[in-house]
């Protein structure tokens, strides 16, 4: 039996499976060696218009814009732009005297941090930014800050600016945190190329690759296919969620490298691709072989590895911007050593594998994302298909 029919069989029963407590909708995408060998679109975009997923369906990606952030930060590198030992400083001088929140057997304060944030440090997350919270001083120190600020009249430069101002929450380089560290590379691209963040993108990779739907805003005529967002606690019903778009409205200058773009699953299929055939798809070469490797290499130290304890990340290492597959025993995994991807946060799904040359995107739109449940699932089953 081929992949294909195998994927029909069980894959599909699956994503409805996932429905039935889940989305209202999805779609996944699976390429091998440049062959379409699953696509499906199931359920709906919008359950009060019964408005069916269809392939153009837009949604909000959300941190998978991050692997398209260190991807476009990776072109600049093959430039000799900067390396990735270099100081962030001597690009963004707002790091300059960077100072960390310590805690000493419940004695707070603050001093200079050890040595500055280096630029693979963004890529890694082991900078020290954070996310707004309530679990650390820098956490608590990011969200009034964000309260504070008019996120929507914010470039990625002014976002810098301010999160220098907070101390990190540990020394640059010793720890691991899922934080504001990609927002800061968009930052960085746009100094080093005296462009926004969003005219690099739609030049240098939305163009070439055509991404014709992929973005920052929602123009006017795409309006109706961007999919609803739905929010689902835990046994409970799905309640749209209108909370979560002001970033994408046509005045907003927010250009989130680590969270903003909006994306089809055919467009975002084009980007997955490139990267399963080392950085290069249908005649267009955006990264070279060996700096997709190095992406897709694990960064981290035994100290930062205990840190990236997700628990849907187990048997993962952390590269420049994507998970890596270090050891499938540990997360009893079936696929290959050095597959590597993202997800987001309403539940979308890249997984790369540069051995199979395969490729898959999953799309939907849901909070909480219930990833943990679905992904690994969609993985095996996956895995399990392929000849």
């Amino acid at each position: 039996m081929n992949p294909s029919k195998r994927l029909d069989e069980r894959l599909t029963p699956l994503l409805k499976r996932i429905m039935e407590k889940g989305p209202a909708g999805c779609a996944c995408t699976v390429v091998q060696r440049g062959e379409v060998i699953y696509k499906e679109t199931l359920g709906y975009a919008d359950l009060e218009t019964k408005k069916a997923i269809t392939p153009d369906t837009i949604y909000r990606i959300y941190s998978m814009t991050k692997v398209i952030t260190c991807l476009a930060a990776l072109m600049l590198y093959e430039k000799g732009l900067y390396l990735l030992n270099d100081p962030l400083e001597e690009y963004l001088p707002e790091f300059k005297n960077q100072q960390t929140f310590r805690d000493n057997n419940g004695t707070k304060s603050i001093s200079p941090a050890t040595g500055p944030i280096l630029i693979k440090d963004l890529f890694t997350m082991t900078s020290g930014l954070t996310y707004p919270g309530d679990g650390t001083e820098t956490e608590r120190h990011t969200r009034t800050m964000l309260e504070n600020a008019k996120r929507e009249t914010m470039d990625m430069r002014a976002l810098s600016n301010e999160l220098a101002s907070v101390p990190l929450e540990f020394d640059p380089g010793t720890r691991w945190k899922y934080g504001f560290s990609h927002d800061v590379l968009a930052a960085l691209i746009a100094v080093l190329t005296g462009q926004t963040f969003g005219a690099f993108l739609q030049k240098e990779i939305f163009d070439p690759l055509g991404m014709t739907d992929t973005s920052f805003r929602i123009s006017e005529d795409k309006r109706d296919r961007l999919c609803t967002i739905y929010d689902r606690p835990e046994g409970g019903a799905l309640t749209p969620n209108t909370k979560t778009d002001a970033n994408y409205q046509p005045g907003s200058r927010y250009e989130s490298g680590g969270a903003g773009l909006l994306s089809t699953i055919g467009d975002y299929s084009r980007f997955a691709q490139l990267l399963a055939k080392g950085g290069e798809h249908e005649g267009v070469r955006l990264l070279s072989p060996k700096t997709v490797q190095l992406m897709a290499t694990n960064h981290l130290s035994p100290q930062q590895l205990k840190d990236f304890n997700w628990q849907q990340m187990r048997g993962y290492g952390y590269g420049l911007g994507v998970r890596v597959m270090i050891d499938p025993a540990a997360g009893g995994n079936n696929g290959s050593i050095g597959e590597f991807g993202w997800a987001g946060l309403a539940g979308s799904y890249l997984l790369i594998d540069p051995k199979e040359e395969l490729s898959v995107v999953y799309m939907q739109q849901l909070l909480p994302s219930q990833e943990p449940f679905i992904h690994p699932r969609l993985r095996a089953v996956i895995y399990g298909a392929l000849g």
